[in-house]
């Protein structure tokens, strides 16, 4: 503080501030002064000895970064730029989960609570959860194309067999830091999300082990995954703390020792620009050199500036984090789904067996972690490569056509008048019989579409209760694309029956009411009364049932309703 006073009499108050503004610019960019930066910005010439690369050598951040690199790799092709988004949306995953980590307690007893009021309470509390949802969603997305493009031109061959490594552990750590965020929200979603996947702890097959069985092994691998006999407040606070916690310190480790690995050995040059057996990334002529300083920073800067917005906008304007009703042991949704990046799983155990699926997940990390080291062909070419890059896209169909098989939409067998009964007035949550005003509820029997005279409410809920009628019929709809699946079924006995409905999730010739009845004072009954006989056999019911639910007068389902869907 003397010095900067004998400066301000020596060279006054101006002069000495512009010098010391230039002192603390230059050891924050450990070399780079305000005229260095101001320099680069215009595209000048450095100056000799060139301050530009001093960062990389005395900076902590930028140490990890080549100080310059070959033009050809500075195009968006080879590289697509998604190496530097994936580190980006890590930071944006660390950024907004800090800020949600203000409002929320890994606790069943408040965890959903912290939710509703993070989305109603707190300010842009809405749209930092749909950032940090959708963030978790996109880098998922960008490390898996990281790793496609890696192996697409060839660039986990050697030297850098253990830089291919590490992006496989780190792309399944990104698959499992999202996925741990998925139960804590406390939801129903995500705890039986969680559920079935914690179920494969226990058909895990185990090698033999001395002393040990593998009931046993498994049991207690279970025992530590859910923190007791039943998923509860144990197990949330050990996901929560492997999602905070374990998982991105390993994460963290790892991003380092990956980009260390790139730098030692350079960023491959696209497959058609060396010979075949040659790495050259390192030896780069001075006159092909894109230096980091100003041209790379900037274009990253860039690149970050358009994600940002993409998940702006996105998280503003286009998607919205689901959550669903407070998880609930006791009552299990109709569908219960994986994240769509693990669908795949999911799709298998619908073919295979739980132990024979759970043992190859294992078995398939670990090819992938060790291909570089047995394949080993020299040439990076396309053309030398048909085979491997043929086996790729069968195994990207394979993974395409798995994901799909995960959906609902695959063999998924499940009673059509279930299907029409959760999509209009589920066992829980808001819906659309529930969104209608406990006023408007008349008593009495209505028909699917009927309409109400003085009573848009309950003609508006039953005008949704006729189109899921028909989404769920092969005869109400004549524009209904499953009109094969009320096909005639010959049985043993040389009889007929419309047998495929089960399969199809659709109904022949299907009766349906909607039968409201007071119960007790301010308290209602909605039944759902469904018949359906056989067209061949009329005396035959194929399905005869009731689906029964209740409204008090001073619940407030229809606030919840036109909060969570704006369709009912």
């Amino acid at each position: 503080m003397t010095t900067f006073f004998e400066e301000v009499k020596t060279m006054g108050a101006k002069q000495a501030a512009i010098a010391k503004a230039d002192e603390v610019v230059t050891r924050i960019t450990a070399g780079m002064s305000v005229n260095d930066i101001r320099s680069a910005l215009r595209g000048d010439e450095p100056r000799r000895p060139n301050p530009r690369l001093r960062p990389h050598t005395d900076s902590f951040w930028l140490h990890i970064r080549p100080s310059f690199y070959h033009t050809e790799i500075t195009n968006l092709y080879p590289t697509f730029r998604l190496g530097w988004l994936s580190t980006f949306m890590f930071v944006w995953e660390t950024i907004t989960g800090l800020l949600l980590m203000i409002f929320y307690t890994p606790s069943p007893l408040v965890a959903y609570n912290n939710m509703w009021n993070i989305l109603s309470n707190v300010p842009l509390g809405q749209l930092m959860r749909n950032m940090h949802r959708l963030g978790a969603e996109v880098m998922v997305l960008v490390v898996a194309l990281h790793m496609l493009r890696t192996f697409i031109t060839g660039s986990y061959k050697k030297p850098r067999q253990f830089t291919w490594l590490t992006g496989v552990i780190l792309l399944v750590l990104t698959l499992l830091l999202s996925f741990s965020g998925y139960l804590l929200p406390w939801d129903q979603l995500a705890y039986w999300a969680l559920t079935v996947f914690l179920s494969g702890a226990e058909s895990a097959p185990v090698p033999p082990l001395p002393g040990i069985s593998p009931e046993v092994f498994n049991s207690n691998v279970l025992l530590i995954l859910q923190g007791g006999p039943a998923l509860g407040a144990s197990g949330l606070l050990r996901w929560y703390l492997f999602h905070v916690l374990l998982m991105p310190l390993i994460l963290g480790i790892l991003f380092f020792v990956h980009y260390y690995k790139v730098v030692l050995h350079g960023f491959s040059l696209p497959p058609g620009r060396e010979k075949v057996g040659e790495d050259s990334a390192k030896r780069v002529p001075k006159k092909e050199r894109t230096y980091f300083n100003p041209d790379i920073i900037t274009s990253e800067l860039m690149w970050t500036a358009v994600m940002t917005l993409f998940l702006v906008v996105g998280s503003l304007w286009f998607w919205d984090a689901p959550l669903e009703s407070h998880a609930d042991p006791v009552v299990t949704p109709l569908h219960v789904v994986a994240p769509w990046y693990l669908s795949w799983s999911q799709g298998w155990l619908k073919l295979a067996d739980k132990t024979l699926v759970v043992g190859f997940i294992p078995l398939l990390m670990i090819a992938f972690l060790f291909m570089p080291y047995f394949e080993v062909g020299k040439s990076r070419r396309y053309a030398d490569r048909r085979v491997g890059l043929s086996v790729a896209f069968i195994f990207m169909t394979f993974m395409l056509v798995s994901n799909w098989m995960g959906s609902p939409k695959f063999r998924v067998e499940s009673s059509p008048e279930l299907e029409v009964s959760a999509e209009i007035m589920p066992q829980e949550g808001p819906s659309i019989m529930k969104g209608v005003p406990y006023e408007s509820m008349a008593l009495g029997e209505y028909e699917p579409g009927e309409v109400v005279a003085g009573n848009p409410y309950l003609t508006n809920a039953l005008a949704s209760f006729e189109e899921a009628m028909h989404k769920h019929s092969c005869t109400l709809d004549p524009a209904n694309t499953e009109l094969d699946a009320c096909d005639e079924v010959q049985l043993k006995d040389g009889s007929y029956r419309y047998g495929n409905y089960f399969k199809n999730n659709v109904m022949p010739d299907p009766k349906a009411t909607l039968i409201i009845t007071q119960l007790q004072p301010d308290l209602i009954q909605m039944t759902l009364s469904y018949r359906v006989e056989d067209p061949k056999n009329p005396e035959e019911l194929l399905i005869e049932t009731n689906w029964v639910d209740y409204r008090h007068a001073d619940a407030l389902y229809e606030e919840e309703c036109s909060y969570i869907n704006k369709n009912c």
